[in-house]
């Protein structure tokens, strides 16, 4: 998945191309101040970098110089954007390196061709026009080639996410798993079916084996939602993740696999929902340090959702709807839950 860098101090322009590009299928930080971008830099590697011309403290050309001076971000793709009356700017910005440049106003459209365009000098593509996705989070679904795989059976692709998890497994272990009620004699047999199956779905070397051991093929190379979630919730953890984003990493959580019911999809799940929560607290406290206390309000009470005991969410709570004159501030102070109300 492409990662891309989006430096704007319009935030309406930040959040526009950050939500255009993210459902295009890219990876998006954003920064809406070029100084604060480059310690982001220190942290994050882009694959491309946009931003804006015109911008405080520091222009979006001084920016593209700072980017340049750096040996490790030197050749990292560069495009500006620019309005009508930055022209001469822009030419400019091209003297001094950048790649492409993109005119306001642009549409959805001219901003995924041109970005994937510049990708495509690059040498990069999204993994889902020539590689694999493998979507856990509130869906179970595989693309691969830019297709949504056909599985012969759903029990085929718990096996393909039981490998994505598991790395490398032995035929019992991913047996014993998958059907913990059978014996073994027949929970073998009913391995080796569903490998076939699996196979049959991808391709025959889809699944490789040696000594006794599975693990799907490293040409695959799967883009697993689950594992993004867990990297960018650790950079959360590390303070490298703006409110914005972690806004928008917890939107993208979800059950992970529904419909499924094995001991190891409950235990992914357990392990997500920590994360999950964990997420939620870090976003809470920087909602309250932004003064949004509508949003660390919303965020605790996701958080209760997770656990209805978390005393410092129901604190947060309370103090985060006493500081907007809500009324259900009296309902937090008591511990008395009204999910079923609508916060906004």
């Amino acid at each position: 998945m492409p990662r891309i860098l989006v430096v704007d101090d319009d935030a309406a322009i930040l959040k526009l191309v950050s939500v255009i590009l993210s459902r295009a299928g890219h990876e998006v930080r954003t920064s809406s101040h070029p100084v604060e971008a480059l310690d982001l830099l220190k942290v994050f590697t882009p694959d491309l970098v946009i931003s804006d011309v015109v911008m405080p403290y520091m222009t979006g050309l001084e920016f593209l110089e700072k980017i340049r001076e750096n040996q490790q971000l030197a050749s990292v793709p560069f495009m500006l954007l620019s309005s009508h009356a930055e022209r001469g700017d822009v030419r400019r910005g091209m003297n001094l390196g950048a790649d492409d440049y993109l005119p306001k106003p642009f549409t959805p459209a001219d901003l995924t061709t041109a970005v994937d365009a510049r990708l495509r000098r690059a040498g990069l593509t999204l993994q889902g026009e020539s590689g694999m996705q493998a979507k856990g989070l509130g869906t179970a679904q595989v693309v691969w080639q830019g297709a949504p795989v056909s599985w012969v059976s759903r029990k085929a692709l718990e096996l393909f996410f039981y490998l994505l998890e598991h790395k490398e497994v032995t035929s019992w272990e991913a047996a014993e798993a998958l059907w913990p009620e059978k014996d073994e004699a027949r929970a073998s047999s009913l391995f080796h079916t569903t490998l076939h199956r699996l196979r049959r779905s991808l391709s025959n070397d889809a699944v490789v084996s040696a000594n006794r051991r599975y693990a799907l093929n490293g040409d695959l190379n799967p883009e697993y939602d689950v594992q993004r979630f867990e990297l960018l919730t650790a950079q959360a953890e590390a303070g490298t993740l703006g409110l914005e984003e972690m806004r928008e990493l917890i939107g993208q959580y979800g059950n992970f696999l529904p419909g499924a019911d094995s001991p190891w999809v409950d235990d992914v799940r357990a392990r997500l929902e920590q994360k999950q929560f964990s997420l939620l607290g870090i976003a809470a406290k920087a909602a309250t340090t932004a003064g949004k206390a509508k949003d660390a309000a919303q965020f605790h009470q996701r958080a209760l959702a997770i656990d209805p005991m978390s005393e410092p969410d129901w604190q947060g709570l309370a103090r985060a709807l006493a500081s907007i004159g809500d009324p259900r501030a009296r309902l937090a102070a008591q511990r008395e839950a009204w999910w079923a109300v609508d916060m906004d």
